[in-house]
């Protein structure tokens, strides 16, 4: 019922390639059938409409096809992918989860009944109606994780207009609305999804090269990432035409690199939030960090400054959150935004602003100037509390090779004097040698920087 759609195009698609990866490949009426195996092992076990079950699994064809299983039995799923498992307890606890279903990687579904009865409000009106659900959690990158419960039905309704059916990398996992879009996008247009062995730079480059990919979907951090690695330089990218990036602002000087290094491919910015969905998008250009946002089923305004959103995609509400809704119905996205027409600059989280004796910085903004210095390779800048000006401008730096602190400092001052204003120079700074990212290759702003 839920996944008609789907269903039909696999077979008329019965021969093409849907997944291709390290597990091998499997074409689409190999996926159908795992769809018709994982319906009947699901009422095998009980497990009813209406039910809170946590999918613990990754991107596999047995993975995909229980995720899908489980909406077709009007399920209310949260996805848990390897990534997250250390955040398990915690997700399952706050989703009332009455089912964990997890894949043990050897073709065996396991299934434990907690005992618990999932009664938050939010259920009420998907049990009432026998509609699937999916709970999200956001990254938490600038603090506790909050859970995002959608009505499955409005997230697939996006997809059942045909697109061009391009070969993706699977990069964000189902856990993630990124990922999500991603997986819908190619199952609807009977397109090939390329899985990727783990997502280091290297891993990435040789599954688009391998599997001929067209289309990387990824994240700034990541690109930064490739770029410090170099591992494009390994391997035949020429299949790509698209690379398409989102979930945190893109610094300018990031996005200018990637332009140079790959100058056929386009770059298009998206933008999304667990809380909506992902939005159709156009770049202003490939190099420009302007964006426009909306096409059918959104609509923007900017009050204050700030965007907000009113989306038929629109989750029903947070299970551990209140209500992010003005009154008249639109979501308070927390992004400030300058706009230029039909066109926006997302300058980041209005939470992440940094307030310096009144003057406001942008993270992006000095972490763009901080990543154009050589032997940088990422960095992360944050609010301090200051009894003189309220706040000052702190950093976390990542270097390609050992420095001396001191030398850093002083290199770091006169590269931003004459590229930032004095209030936006990182007053604060600290050396470190571990990921400034997090499982969604998200930049991590929660942890103080000293």
């Amino acid at each position: 019922m839920f996944i008609d759609f789907l269903r039909t195009q696999f077979l008329l698609n019965a021969d093409k390639e849907a997944i291709a990866g390290p597990q091998g490949p499997a074409d689409y009426a190999a996926l159908d059938r795992e769809i018709g195996n994982a319906l009947c092992w699901v009422d095998q076990q009980g497990i009813v409409p209406g039910t809170t079950v946590a999918l613990e699994a990754d991107f596999s064809l047995e993975g995909i096809a229980m995720l899908l299983a489980l909406i077709e039995r009007s399920c209310l799923i949260a996805p848990v992918a390897s990534t997250s498992r250390l955040k398990k307890a915690e997700r399952c606890n706050i989703a009332e989860i009455e089912a964990e279903v997890c894949w043990d990687g050897s073709h065996l579904w396991r299934v434990s009944h907690t005992g618990r009865r999932a009664s938050h409000p939010l259920y009420a009106k998907l049990r009432s109606e026998r509609l699937p659900g999916l709970t999200l959690f956001s990254s938490g990158s600038t603090g506790k994780s909050k859970a995002i419960l959608h009505d499955v039905t409005k997230l697939l309704d996006k997809f059942k207009r045909p697109r061009a059916p391009l070969r993706m990398t699977a990069f964000l996992l189902f856990d993630h609305i990124g990922g999500f879009n991603t997986l819908l996008h190619s199952l609807s247009n009977a397109a090939c999804l390329v899985l990727v062995r783990d997502r280091s730079p290297d891993a990435v480059c040789s599954a688009i090269a391998e599997h001929r990919v067209e289309v990387l979907a990824t994240t700034p951090s990541f690109l930064r990432l490739l770029l410090v690695s170099e591992a494009y330089k390994r391997y035949d990218l020429s299949t790509l035409q698209l690379i398409t990036y989102g979930t945190e602002v893109m610094p300018g000087a990031t996005l200018q690199q990637v332009s140079e290094v790959f100058p056929q491919v386009r770059l298009q910015q998206t933008y999304g939030l667990s809380e909506i969905g992902i939005m159709r998008s156009k770049s202003k250009s490939t190099d420009s960090v302007w964006v426009k946002i909306g096409g059918e089923g959104f609509q923007t305004r900017v009050v204050h400054g700030m965007l907000e959103i009113k989306a038929a995609s629109t989750m029903l509400g947070y299970l551990n959150a209140p209500s992010p809704f003005t009154e008249d119905g639109w979501f308070k996205t927390g992004d400030a935004v300058e706009v230029d027409g039909e066109f926006m600059h997302i300058l980041g989280r209005n939470s992440e602003l940094i307030n310096v004796g009144g003057e406001k910085v942008y993270p992006a903004e000095v972490e763009s100037v901080l990543q154009m210095m050589s032997g940088v390779e990422d960095a992360i800048v944050c609010a301090e509390a200051n009894t003189l000006l309220g706040q000052i401008v702190t950093a976390r730096v990542k270097l390609i090779s050992p420095e001396r602190l001191d030398d850093f400092r002083r290199r770091m001052r006169l590269f931003c004097k004459t590229r930032l204003s004095n209030f936006a120079i990182p007053q604060k700074v600290e050396l470190i040698d571990s990921s400034l990212t997090n499982e969604c290759f998200k930049k991590i702003r929660h942890r103080p920087p000293l």
